[in-house]
């Protein structure tokens, strides 16, 4: 088997700000995996979604960071600190992983017109 069909199932990010835990520290640099179907069947029995939908973000994104910064765990909780733009960076940079695989986009050169792909790249990248 070559590395060309190996299925990368994490990717990893940098926060445009950052979260700040309960101590005050800084944290920026994690990785993400790919969801799966028991991800979304879990966040659809959370008793915090049943209640609140708009809770259904933090639960999800819960279950598919596997580690931010020096966190011991990542939860729903724990992320209602995340600012706006680190919560909207985190919502984008899910969809693109879990809809293209990859956090590579298809670009076309305006001038020669190559075809080639480049990183996603957000705000604090």
């Amino acid at each position: 088997m070559n590395n060309q069909n190996l299925l990368q199932t994490e990717f990893n990010f940098i926060l445009p700000k950052g979260l700040i835990d309960s101590s005050g520290k800084m944290h920026r640099q994690g990785a993400m995996r790919l969801t799966t179907a028991k991800d979304e069947i879990c966040v659809q029995k959370d008793n915090r979604v049943q209640k609140e939908p708009v809770y259904e973000v933090l639960v999800l994104l819960s279950l598919v960071i596997t580690h931010l910064g020096e966190l011991s765990s990542v939860t729903p909780e724990i992320l209602e600190n995340l600012f706006s733009r680190d919560l909207a960076y985190l919502r984008e940079f899910y969809n693109r992983i879990n809809q293209q695989g990859n956090a590579d986009i298809p670009v076309q050169c305006p001038r020669c017109s190559n075809n080639f792909s480049v990183e996603l790249s957000l705000a604090g990248e």
